[in-house]
């Protein structure tokens, strides 16, 4: 009865899907409306696509599902209040609009030596502690940001739009770079957190930077 079951469901598939069963590569959209993404940031092309490849796999670092707790903890949704938590494509359309209008910039806050290994196209480094109250280099950071202003009085109006992540939900140092940010008074607004990080990103095999994806 099983076998009778699955004969007759194969025969329902379209022709083509049966001759692409099992092959190596296939169409991978990011969207059924859109193949990919291009756009220029500073003068530098980059383009976001799927990997073309039936048997990829995730290695390294984000094949792990144990990680210590502390400091590896599942985050919130929510990293501060009034800043919204988005997803894939919303970072994508906001490096379209916004990143390449250089009225935004898209952060990746891990350590230096993450980013090298592997980052979403178009990301800037600028790890979660230089943005601490503790470092002396900080308002120089929010001046680059587009702040203007003196110590103690920095005005945020011109600031960029903000969007920032890490390596995944399991990584709290995006989440400490908004609240960093808040703190030195860096509009909610002007702010939002892709919580789904290089994990989520590597996982729908979306580009990245680096072939490096494990480290």
């Amino acid at each position: 009865m099983l076998h009778r079951f699955a004969a007759l469901a194969l025969a329902s598939l379209p022709l083509a899907g049966l001759f692409a069963f099992g092959a190596g590569a296939q169409e991978v959209r990011i969207t059924e409306g859109r193949a990919d993404s291009s756009f220029e940031i500073a003068g530098q092309t980059f383009t976001i696509a799927r990997i073309q490849d039936s048997e990829h796999q995730i290695s390294g670092e984000f094949a792990r599902t144990s990680r210590v707790c502390p400091p590896f903890c599942i985050q919130p949704a929510i990293a501060a209040r009034g800043v919204p938590t988005i997803g894939e494509l919303e970072v994508i359309d906001f490096l379209e609009n916004k990143a390449a209008n250089a009225t935004g910039l898209l952060l990746d806050t891990r350590l230096p030596e993450w980013f090298v290994g592997g980052s979403i196209p178009g990301a800037v480094n600028v790890p979660f502690a230089t943005l601490e109250a503790t470092n002396p280099y900080r308002q120089d950071i929010l001046l680059a940001l587009g702040a203007t202003g003196g110590e103690g009085e920095l005005d945020f109006t011109n600031a960029r739009e903000l969007v920032l992540f890490a390596n995944g939900p399991w990584d709290d140092q995006a989440a400490r770079a908004v609240r960093n940010l808040l703190d030195a008074g860096y509009p909610a607004e002007k702010l939002s957190y892709y919580r789904g990080g290089m994990q989520d990103w590597l996982v729908l095999g979306l580009s990245v930077t680096s072939a490096v994806a494990g480290q």
